[in-house]
């Protein structure tokens, strides 16, 4: 008896907020949401005018791997995309090196899983996931120096936010069917691509959710041009977004999210694929973090291959 309990003791338990349909109900809810979310929107590219040793392709390798280690971490959604807006912000009022890159991911999702996880992740974890190539004196430097140019502003508007609310309200039999899920995949996939961050929440939020109703009415794929824009009608009245904009924002999305489909699955933290041209190669670790994603489990050797994607330090020109 005593046995059992202490291993009940072992358990963690984590409590997670359930949908309020009084909230999702409240037009004022959405209003101030419509109303505050261009807050935290990038106005203008900072690889153009500000960051002269980073790149596009940089800024995805690192996305990538902070997405691993939510998925493994089975962070809240809106986790990632928080960690993503916060690392876009820093960047565009502090240029940086490339070797500092990696370490501004990992501090920004430290950030992130604070505000938003009832068990954040912990500075021990994120050194492992970054191979050692960070140490916790630069976790917590970088941690301060992140709040202080983001003004510790740090409670920005998500797309993950609008979902449940545009679901709500649209015309459709199961809004919390598994299109809602696919919306929320959508929207992770979209922080991978830079341009995306100079979109609204609103509309990107939009954009997936027609994407994913699109794909579980036609899973072929295959044009649903009515559909899309019946949808599309009831987006526009709700959010009061235009129509041409949210067409071209959903479409935009779909060629993105097109573009991935070849590639069934990212790159993970437990594989890299060698790249010529970038110089990306393969790292080892000995970190053991428990993974609970269907690709990190293939087997034990695979996983304890290596802890990050890459180390952004590894890319020569």
């Amino acid at each position: 008896m005593e046995d059992l309990l202490c291993c009940e003791a072992q358990v963690d338990y984590e409590c997670r907020a359930y949908a309020d349909p009084v909230l999702l109900k409240d037009e004022r809810v959405l209003q101030n949401l419509l109303s505050s979310e261009e807050r935290h929107v990038l106005s203008s590219s900072y690889f153009d005018c500000l960051q002269s040793e980073l790149k596009p392709h940089m800024r995805k390798i690192v996305t990538e791997w902070m997405l691993e280690v939510c998925e493994e971490q089975q962070c809240q959604p809106d986790v990632y995309w928080l960690a993503v807006n916060y690392m876009d912000r820093f960047l565009s009022v502090s240029p940086i090196t490339k070797s500092r890159l990696q370490l501004l991911g990992a501090v920004c999702l430290f950030l992130a899983s604070k505000l938003k996880e009832t068990t954040p992740l912990t500075a021990e974890k994120l050194v492992l996931y970054t191979d050692r190539s960070i140490n916790y004196d630069e976790l917590w430097q970088w941690e301060l120096l992140v709040l202080s140019r983001l003004k510790w502003d740090i409670c920005s508007i998500t797309p993950h936010d609008f979902v449940d609310h545009l679901m709500t309200r649209l015309d459709v039999s199961n809004p919390w069917g598994p299109v809602r899920r696919t919306a929320h995949g959508y929207i992770a996939l979209c922080a991978l691509e830079y341009k995306f961050a100079m979109c609204s929440p609103s509309m990107i939020a939009s954009a997936c959710v027609v994407a994913a109703l699109r794909n579980e009415l036609d899973p072929t794929m295959s044009a649903a041009d009515l559909t899309v824009s019946d949808i599309l009608s009831q987006l526009q009245t709700i959010t009061n977004i235009e129509t041409e904009i949210l067409r071209g924002c959903f479409e935009q999305v779909d060629e993105f999210l097109r573009s991935l489909a070849p590639s069934s699955t990212l790159m993970t933290s437990c594989e890299v694929q060698s790249n010529a041209s970038l110089g990306i190669v393969s790292c080892s670790t000995e970190a053991n973090i428990p993974s609970n994603s269907a690709a990190a489990i293939t087997s034990k050797n695979e996983h304890e291959k290596a802890g990050t994607p890459t180390d952004v330090r590894d890319i020569h020109f």
